[in-house]
């Protein structure tokens, strides 16, 4: 029996696939935290779970666009926001596990560490520029910022190598997992050289003109 799935069953298919891989490890990481199970070093292993997961995720969202010009998958534009959303979710569970259970909510030294320690201080940028793009992400808002709004949501670019960095700079000895990661920002970038390249031509334009 041949059942063909409609444009929004597909849509609803791939939202609950996304909706269940994103939120079952979370609840299973923080159940294992609960009961001590996680290891001589909880703390660490919750900071870098959500780290590396809110990483993996930023790299799904910038996929999503290629993989749907590639198979002429125009569905698969849909779940963009989700995954971008879930991506936000993890960045904001992995700072708040660090100022909660690192820092133990010592809001001074939470500061000082952003001031004093570069991978920290480009993890805290790039958190604050995709937060700018998970609150713009909401559909009132998109419509009254226009065409800048897709200019705003460009730094997503700029945010996936801050994330890049901020992992390679975070991590003491084991350097390949870094450098795996830099490899894929580098691919996922180079299917948008011609945008990013127009991207930076018109930045330094505009720069430029107001010499």
């Amino acid at each position: 029996m041949n059942i063909r799935l409609t444009t929004s069953n597909k849509v609803l298919m791939l939202k609950t696939v996304i909706h269940l891989a994103a939120l079952l490890p979370l609840i299973n990481l923080y159940y294992l935290a609960f009961y001590d199970l996680l290891g001589a070093d909880p703390v660490q292993r919750v900071i870098h779970f959500t780290g590396i997961g809110a990483f993996n995720l930023l790299l799904l969202t910038l996929t999503v666009t290629p993989l749907a010009k590639r198979f002429k998958q125009g569905f698969l534009l849909q779940v963009r926001r989700l995954l971008g959303l879930y991506a936000f979710s993890y960045a904001f569970m992995h700072v708040f596990n660090f100022l909660a259970f690192d820092l133990q909510f010592a809001w001074s030294l939470f500061f000082n560490e952003i001031v004093k320690r570069p991978y920290i201080t480009f993890g805290m940028i790039a958190f604050v520029l995709l937060a700018t793009l998970a609150i713009t992400s909401l559909n009132s808002l998109r419509r009254k910022m226009g065409k800048s709004w897709q200019k705003l949501h460009n730094l997503s670019y700029l945010i996936i190598i801050l994330v890049a960095v901020h992992f390679y700079w975070s991590v003491k000895s084991e350097l390949l997992s870094p450098l795996f990661y830099f490899l894929l920002v580098g691919i996922l970038l180079s299917f948008r050289y011609t945008k990013i390249k127009k991207l930076m031509r018109s930045t330094f334009n505009r720069k430029t003109s107001k010499i």
